[in-house]
Protein backbone atom coordinates (compact mmCIF):
# COMPACT_ATOMS: atom_id res chain seq x y z
CA UNK A 1 0.00 0.00 0.00
CA UNK A 2 1.66 3.36 -0.65
CA UNK A 3 2.06 6.10 1.83
CA UNK A 4 2.64 10.00 1.63
CA UNK A 5 6.00 10.16 3.45
CA UNK A 6 7.66 13.16 5.43
CA UNK A 7 10.54 13.50 5.72
CA UNK A 8 11.89 17.03 7.44
CA UNK A 9 14.79 18.87 9.58
CA UNK A 10 16.83 22.00 9.73
CA UNK A 11 19.41 22.73 7.11
CA UNK A 12 22.20 20.64 6.52
CA UNK A 13 21.36 17.22 7.50
CA UNK A 14 21.15 16.00 4.01
CA UNK A 15 17.53 15.86 3.04
CA UNK A 16 18.26 16.20 -0.84
CA UNK A 17 21.36 13.82 0.01
CA UNK A 18 18.72 11.34 1.32
CA UNK A 19 16.35 11.97 -1.76
CA UNK A 20 19.17 11.56 -4.04
CA UNK A 21 20.22 8.24 -2.82
CA UNK A 22 16.58 7.07 -2.80
CA UNK A 23 15.82 7.66 -6.10
CA UNK A 24 19.19 5.69 -7.12
CA UNK A 25 18.05 2.71 -5.26
CA UNK A 26 14.99 2.16 -7.38
CA UNK A 27 16.44 3.22 -10.87
CA UNK A 28 19.06 0.45 -9.78
CA UNK A 29 16.22 -1.86 -9.70
CA UNK A 30 14.63 -0.73 -13.04
CA UNK A 31 12.00 0.95 -11.27
CA UNK A 32 11.26 4.44 -12.59
CA UNK A 33 10.66 7.46 -10.39
CA UNK A 34 9.85 11.21 -10.86
CA UNK A 35 11.72 13.98 -8.71
CA UNK A 36 9.75 17.10 -8.44
CA UNK A 37 11.36 20.72 -7.35
CA UNK A 38 9.63 24.13 -6.91
CA UNK A 39 10.53 26.54 -9.45
CA UNK A 40 11.63 29.58 -6.96
CA UNK A 41 15.03 27.90 -6.84
CA UNK A 42 17.06 27.26 -9.89
CA UNK A 43 20.76 27.95 -8.44
CA UNK A 44 21.73 24.63 -10.20
CA UNK A 45 20.41 25.41 -13.33
CA UNK A 46 16.39 24.45 -14.32
CA UNK A 47 15.09 20.94 -13.35
CA UNK A 48 18.21 20.39 -11.52
CA UNK A 49 18.01 18.71 -7.91
CA UNK A 50 21.91 18.76 -6.01
CA UNK A 51 23.04 18.07 -2.75
CA UNK A 52 26.02 19.63 -1.37
CA UNK A 53 28.03 16.51 -1.30
CA UNK A 54 27.85 16.47 -5.27
CA UNK A 55 25.12 14.29 -6.40
CA UNK A 56 22.38 15.92 -8.82
CA UNK A 57 19.82 14.34 -10.87
CA UNK A 58 17.31 15.79 -12.65
CA UNK A 59 13.74 17.39 -11.84
CA UNK A 60 10.46 18.35 -13.11
CA UNK A 61 9.97 22.16 -11.92
CA UNK A 62 6.66 22.84 -10.87
CA UNK A 63 4.50 26.53 -10.28
CA UNK A 64 3.12 27.17 -6.76
CA UNK A 65 -0.21 26.88 -8.59
CA UNK A 66 0.15 23.52 -10.38
CA UNK A 67 -1.94 20.71 -10.54
CA UNK A 68 0.62 18.05 -8.62
CA UNK A 69 -1.96 15.01 -9.59
CA UNK A 70 -2.27 16.27 -12.61
CA UNK A 71 1.22 17.06 -13.74
CA UNK A 72 1.57 12.93 -12.06
CA UNK A 73 -1.39 11.73 -14.08
CA UNK A 74 0.04 13.03 -17.22
CA UNK A 75 3.65 11.91 -16.53
CA UNK A 76 2.62 7.82 -16.82
CA UNK A 77 0.25 8.33 -19.61
CA UNK A 78 3.20 9.37 -21.40
CA UNK A 79 5.74 7.27 -19.96
CA UNK A 80 4.10 4.28 -18.15
CA UNK A 81 3.90 2.69 -14.78
CA UNK A 82 5.38 5.44 -12.02
CA UNK A 83 6.80 3.63 -9.25
CA UNK A 84 7.72 6.72 -6.47
CA UNK A 85 7.63 10.17 -6.55
CA UNK A 86 10.19 12.70 -4.85
CA UNK A 87 9.34 15.81 -3.69
CA UNK A 88 12.73 18.34 -2.85
CA UNK A 89 12.14 21.53 -0.95
CA UNK A 90 8.40 20.28 0.29
CA UNK A 91 8.13 23.10 2.68
CA UNK A 92 7.21 25.41 -0.39
CA UNK A 93 4.46 23.63 -1.43
CA UNK A 94 0.88 25.00 -1.03
CA UNK A 95 -2.11 23.55 0.87
CA UNK A 96 -4.07 22.54 -2.33
CA UNK A 97 -0.34 20.87 -3.47
CA UNK A 98 0.11 18.76 -0.25
CA UNK A 99 -3.40 17.31 -0.85
CA UNK A 100 -3.02 16.53 -4.46
CA UNK A 101 0.34 14.81 -3.70
CA UNK A 102 -2.20 12.31 -1.09
CA UNK A 103 -4.28 11.76 -4.56
CA UNK A 104 -1.11 10.36 -5.76
CA UNK A 105 -1.19 7.97 -2.81
CA UNK A 106 -4.61 7.45 -2.45
CA UNK A 107 -6.13 7.35 -5.91
CA UNK A 108 -2.66 6.27 -8.09
CA UNK A 109 -1.23 3.85 -5.41
CA UNK A 110 2.17 5.86 -6.23
CA UNK A 111 3.64 6.69 -2.88
CA UNK A 112 5.67 9.88 -2.41
CA UNK A 113 8.59 11.08 -0.36
CA UNK A 114 8.70 14.56 0.57
CA UNK A 115 11.67 16.34 2.22
CA UNK A 116 11.70 19.89 3.56
CA UNK A 117 12.43 22.30 6.36
CA UNK A 118 10.24 21.82 9.29
CA UNK A 119 10.49 25.82 9.83
CA UNK A 120 11.31 29.22 8.82
CA UNK A 121 13.71 31.62 10.62
CA UNK A 122 11.19 33.33 12.52
CA UNK A 123 10.63 30.11 13.73
CA UNK A 124 6.73 29.73 12.08
CA UNK A 125 6.04 26.21 10.14
CA UNK A 126 5.91 26.43 6.14
CA UNK A 127 2.59 26.50 4.61
CA UNK A 128 3.94 23.13 3.20
CA UNK A 129 5.31 21.71 6.19
CA UNK A 130 2.32 22.38 8.06
CA UNK A 131 0.07 20.19 5.91
CA UNK A 132 2.87 17.42 5.49
CA UNK A 133 3.20 17.00 9.46
CA UNK A 134 -1.28 17.03 9.04
CA UNK A 135 -1.94 14.77 6.48
CA UNK A 136 1.50 12.38 5.47
CA UNK A 137 1.39 9.02 6.59
CA UNK A 138 4.88 8.84 7.85
CA UNK A 139 6.94 11.16 9.73
CA UNK A 140 10.81 11.20 9.71
CA UNK A 141 12.98 14.06 11.47
CA UNK A 142 16.41 13.27 9.97
CA UNK A 143 18.49 14.99 12.36
CA UNK A 144 21.59 17.49 12.40
CA UNK A 145 23.51 19.40 15.00
CA UNK A 146 24.20 22.81 16.29
CA UNK A 147 27.46 24.34 16.99
CA UNK A 148 26.39 23.90 20.55
CA UNK A 149 26.70 20.11 19.97
CA UNK A 150 22.93 20.06 20.72
CA UNK A 151 20.61 18.63 18.15
CA UNK A 152 19.85 21.14 15.75
CA UNK A 153 15.92 21.84 14.92
CA UNK A 154 15.35 25.10 13.90
CA UNK A 155 16.75 27.33 11.42
CA UNK A 156 18.49 31.19 11.87
CA UNK A 157 18.84 33.68 9.08
CA UNK A 158 21.16 36.14 9.44
CA UNK A 159 23.23 39.17 8.14
CA UNK A 160 26.93 39.78 7.05
CA UNK A 161 27.61 40.39 10.27
CA UNK A 162 26.16 36.81 11.81
CA UNK A 163 23.80 38.78 13.69
CA UNK A 164 19.82 37.06 13.32
CA UNK A 165 17.28 38.66 10.78
CA UNK A 166 14.32 38.64 12.43
CA UNK A 167 12.20 40.41 9.22
CA UNK A 168 11.51 39.61 6.19
CA UNK A 169 9.81 37.60 3.43
CA UNK A 170 9.43 34.02 4.45
CA UNK A 171 10.90 33.16 1.17
CA UNK A 172 14.77 34.00 0.60
CA UNK A 173 16.78 31.90 -1.34
CA UNK A 174 20.53 31.27 0.25
CA UNK A 175 23.14 28.79 1.71
CA UNK A 176 25.11 28.86 4.45
CA UNK A 177 26.00 32.63 4.39
CA UNK A 178 22.46 33.37 5.26
CA UNK A 179 20.90 30.31 7.25
CA UNK A 180 22.40 28.01 9.82
CA UNK A 181 20.57 25.10 12.02
CA UNK A 182 20.70 26.02 15.76
CA UNK A 183 19.10 24.38 18.88
CA UNK A 184 16.22 25.67 20.19
CA UNK A 185 18.20 27.28 22.94
CA UNK A 186 21.03 28.80 20.40
CA UNK A 187 17.70 30.18 18.62
CA UNK A 188 16.50 32.01 21.34
CA UNK A 189 19.84 33.20 22.26
CA UNK A 190 20.80 34.98 18.85
CA UNK A 191 17.18 35.78 17.78
CA UNK A 192 17.23 37.70 20.98
CA UNK A 193 20.54 39.39 20.50
CA UNK A 194 22.86 37.81 22.67
CA UNK A 195 25.39 35.87 20.26
CA UNK A 196 26.32 35.73 16.53
CA UNK A 197 26.74 33.19 14.01
CA UNK A 198 30.59 32.76 12.16
CA UNK A 199 29.81 32.51 8.83
CA UNK A 200 30.89 30.02 6.95
CA UNK A 201 31.47 29.82 2.65
CA UNK A 202 28.31 29.78 1.22
CA UNK A 203 28.34 26.03 -0.39
CA UNK A 204 24.73 25.37 0.30
CA UNK A 205 21.35 25.61 -0.81
CA UNK A 206 18.43 26.51 1.38
CA UNK A 207 16.52 23.42 1.87
CA UNK A 208 19.31 21.19 1.74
Amino acid sequence: MAKLYFYYSAMNAGKTTTLLQSAYNYHERGMRTLILTPMLDDRFGEGVVASRIGLKANARRFGRDEDLFELVQADVAVRGPLHCVFVDEAQFLGKSQVWQLSDVVDKLNVPVLAYGLRTDFRGELFEGSRYLLAWADDLEEIKTICHSGRKATMVVRVDEHGRAVTEGPQVEIGGNDRYVSVSRAEFKNITEGRGRIELQQPVLPLGE
